[in-house]
């Protein structure tokens, strides 16, 4: 698509068919157990364990027959139908659920016949044998593609483009809450096409069409020079003597879009806004976004400030706007009484957002030509084919055309082919690596295709080639430039930094104190925001935050302001405790939060002034605190109506606790919420319980969901739930209207936990899951490995992240001692 069927036809057969092989296995299988022993052949590693199941069943017939066989299933679990074929992933997931609850003490239950310790530890012995040897041997036959966001970091850092090359890929496909498992990203001729598309896009932005560096032009607006004053000025809008114009409220109609700050190509701008609040003794916040007719456009959210009170003050920002977007500026927190009644604004006296001169500036270039220019045409005779016409050259619609003079073509793509694949391939490059894209390119000459067309189709297949999309990893030990992509792209989610790739081939990644030393650095980079915005998307679902719809009925206090710092405080968060090296017990339970104005007014915490997100100690009886209370995982673990103790409870089991609860059989209606106030979802659940089959694993579900109750589904704290139907009317105002919610039922936080230790609160809640910090230690670790190495942790690695955990409990399980721990682990370091 986009490209002539001959080129396609050839990308398609270099992708498939047309380069060496990707190294799959290491020459040196690393020596250990029989897995490493025989490499990948699964059923050989079957064949070991040949009869592996037989002195099991004498355990499994004597402890779990009444419950689990001869007719008995409790919970749909029938040891009669164990199969002992342990390559199919059913079966192997059955048998580890017979070794998790039987080596926990789970099972047999306190009342049934109970073995002895001795024979506890030998059937879980007998039983480890074959899982961990079955799993080690399975884990490394999976490549692992780059994912969307990945692909378009390495992308946009190589050619030094800024174009959001994820819209135009299929969605990555997860495995549980990540999407960079590589048994989870499947490879289409769809994905091939959007590749062609997408390399093709790249080059056309990266290859300069300029003859000299393009200078930025400015772009002066002023609210009382567009037509919206015209109509608006003396009822919404007021204009003073200054020239400056007055917005008395935010949102609704007139909008704050400023007419003539319009940019007609994207890039990153400089923009300038001059405000302040007028007639106020305190700040006013307003947000600077941008705004577009075009159909279906979206409304991004550039930026928030504050303008002080009555001298004006100049703010100034940089940011990447897209073609035929307009400046929109909104106030917060003021609103006007009469704004819907269209009186007059000259007499009123509240506060109110002053605005005067608005710049733009742009486009902004930092380099040029661009890195992706260089990168193609360093050292070539390129020139400007002179137009026919030489004052066509004066014309606005004037493209210029270039020519690559060279004696050598051949050579000369040899050279530049080199060159690209240094900067992408992310390892040595031999001249087989290159034979298939030169070849290409003398096709492509014979042709009839100039040299720079010619470049650019090899380069494209070089983009579109296994290579780059999939990451090399050799399987037992990885080797320096492995390590080196897996650590990069773990951080800083790109392809490695000249300096780590130099590392890589000194030898200084193959010990832990030079992958220490190269993370430090890497987590200092700025590109480190970027993991911190992919694992929270993953482990803690924040890429869901506008999934739902806050119900404006029942929480009118949801503004953008709110929506927009909500992940900003758990990134902030988690930030803090990773480079503070804060004990993990913090993820749940800190005397800390991290806030601005916005949070901090939902939160009901004073004097806290600002935009900003900044770290603020919390009173000590405070329900804030750690991530279960912060409002982005309140909102994302909600339906924008109600809560649900099955939803969060769920949530905390799996991101926090580190366990996946049984789904519920076939057959077994979920539990709908009653909006209208009549029923809670509490007492709903106690009846769901009274069912055998549901109530073992209601047992471990409800408690942390009934804990976090008293968060209502924007993240605001509630001793009762809001109601449309029944209930008493709340005498309360939100922008100036009355609130349409009325006061339901009381919310009831208290639960037992499994063991039976029971809570009152949130807080009490809270303390108790704080004071198991390995189990939080240890769901930290997974989490962080299975982001890092691309791959569900699984049996064989138990025993290495259970030392990880261990020896960070000699220092309260810091987690950043946790993260270097990690990179410092076999399971890092191996596939």
């Amino acid at each position: 698509r986009g490209l002539p069927p001959q080129i396609a036809g050839i990308l398609i057969f270099i992708f498939f068919a047309g380069l060496p092989g990707l190294p799959l296995q290491s020459a040196d299988p690393q020596a250990g157990g029989v897995a490493e022993k025989i490499g990948n052949d699964l059923s050989a590693v079957m064949d070991a364990h040949a009869g592996f199941e037989k002195p099991l069943r004498t355990f499994l017939r004597e402890y779990c027959k009444d419950c689990h066989a001869e007719g008995n299933a409790e919970g749909g679990f029938d040891i009669d139908q164990l199969k002992v074929d342990l390559l199919d992933p059913g079966n192997f997931a059955r048998w580890e659920l017979v070794y998790d609850r039987v080596r926990s003490g789970e099972m047999p239950p306190d009342e049934s016949l109970q073995p002895a310790a001795k024979t506890r530890n030998e059937f879980g012995t007998l039983l480890a044998a074959p899982l961990v040897d079955i799993h080690q041997a399975s884990k490394s036959t999976t490549l692992r593609r780059l994912n969307r966001r990945e692909y378009q970091n390495t992308m946009n850092d190589v050619f030094g483009t800024r174009l959001n090359l994820e819209r135009l890929l299929p969605e990555d496909a997860r495995s549980h809450e990540f999407d960079n498992v590589g048994e989870a990203l499947g490879l289409s001729m769809v994905h091939l096409q959007r590749y062609m598309d997408a390399s093709k896009l790249v080059l056309d932005s990266a290859i300069e069409n300029s003859v000299q560096r393009p200078e930025p032009t400015t772009l002066t607006a002023w609210y009382k020079d567009t037509r919206e004053a015209e109509q608006h000025v003396g009822k919404s809008w007021k204009l003073l003597d200054d020239g400056f114009v007055v917005r008395f409220a935010g949102g609704g109609y007139p909008s704050g879009m400023l007419r003539g700050s319009g940019v007609n190509q994207a890039g990153r701008y400089r923009v300038r806004i001059t405000g302040y609040a007028y007639q106020s003794e305190k700040p006013i916040t307003f947000s600077v976004g941008g705004t577009s007719f075009a159909a279906g456009s979206e409304k991004p959210i550039y930026a928030f400030f504050e303008a002080p009170p009555n001298d004006p003050k100049t703010v100034e920002f940089e940011t990447w706007i897209e073609p035929k977007y307009m400046i929109a500026i909104e106030p917060y927190g003021i609103d006007h009484p009469g704004r819907y009644q269209r009186n007059s604004v000259n007499d009123y006296d509240g506060p109110g957002l002053a605005i005067g001169q608005v710049t733009v500036e742009g486009p902004l270039v930092d380099e040029y030509p661009s890195p992706g220019h260089r990168l193609l045409f360093d050292g070539l005779n390129r020139t400007e084919i002179p137009p026919a016409n030489p004052r066509d050259r004066t014309k606005p619609w004037y493209v210029p055309k270039f020519k690559i003079d060279a004696q050598d073509p051949a050579a000369t793509a040899t050279t530049v082919l080199r060159r690209v694949a240094r900067a992408t391939l992310r390892r040595p490059i031999t001249d087989e690596d290159l034979s298939s894209y030169v070849t290409l390119f003398s096709d492509r000459q014979q042709q009839g295709d100039s040299v720079e067309d010619s470049l650019r189709t090899a380069v494209m297949a070089m983009l579109c080639s296994p290579r780059f999309l999939y990451l090399q990893e050799p399987v037992g030990q990885l080797d320096g430039y492995a390590v080196a992509s897996r650590l990069s792209y773990f951080l800083n989610r790109t392809l490695p930094d000249d300096l780590l790739m130099e590392s890589a081939g000194r030898g200084d990644l193959s010990t832990a104190q030079g992958l220490r030393k190269q993370a430090v650095r890497l987590m200092q980079n700025p590109r480190f925001d970027r993991f911190l915005v992919d694992f929270a998307d993953s482990w803690l679902d924040l890429r869901e935050i506008d999934f739902t719809a806050p119900d404006a009925k029942l929480f009118p206090e949801f503004d953008p302001f709110l929506r927009h710092s909500m992940p900003q405080e758990t990134l902030a968060f988690l930030r803090e405790i990773i480079e503070s090296n804060l004990p993990i017990r913090n993820l749940v339970e800190s005397d800390f939060a991290m806030l601005n104005s916005r949070l901090a007014e939902h939160y009901e915490l004073p004097d806290v002034v600002g935009v900003e997100i900044r770290k603020v100690q919390l009173p000590r009886d405070s329900v804030r605190g750690g991530l279960l209370s912060q409002a982005s995982i309140l909102k994302v673990t909600a339906n924008g109506t109600n809560t649900s103790p099955v939803t969060r409870g769920v949530w905390v089991m799996e991101r926090i606790q580190g366990v996946s609860p049984t789904p519920p059989p076939p057959g077994i209606p979920g539990v709908e919420p009653d909006i209208r106030g009549a029923t809670t979802l509490r007492e709903q659940l106690d009846k769901h319980r009274d069912s055998e089959t549901c109530r073992a694993c209601h047992a471990k579900i409800d408690p942390p969901g009934f804990a976090m109750e008293c968060f209502n589904p924007i993240g605001g704290y509630q001793e009762y739930y809001r109601s449309l139907g029944n209930g008493d009317r709340v005498n309360k105002k939100v922008g100036g209207r009355q609130v349409n919610y009325k006061i339901g039922p009381k919310v009831d936080a208290s639960g037992t936990f499994v063991d039976g230790v029971s809570f009152a609160d949130f807080r009490e809640f809270r303390s108790v899951l704080a004071r198991n910090d390995r189990m939080l230690a240890r769901t930290f670790v997974v989490k962080l490995l299975t982001f890092a190495t691309g791959r569900e942790m699984g049996f064989s690695d138990r025993a290495e992240i259970n030392r990880i955990v261990t020896a960070a409990g000699d220092n309260q399980f810091r987690a950043g001692d946790l993260v270097q721990s990690v990179i410092a682990s076999e399971i890092f370091r191996t596939k």
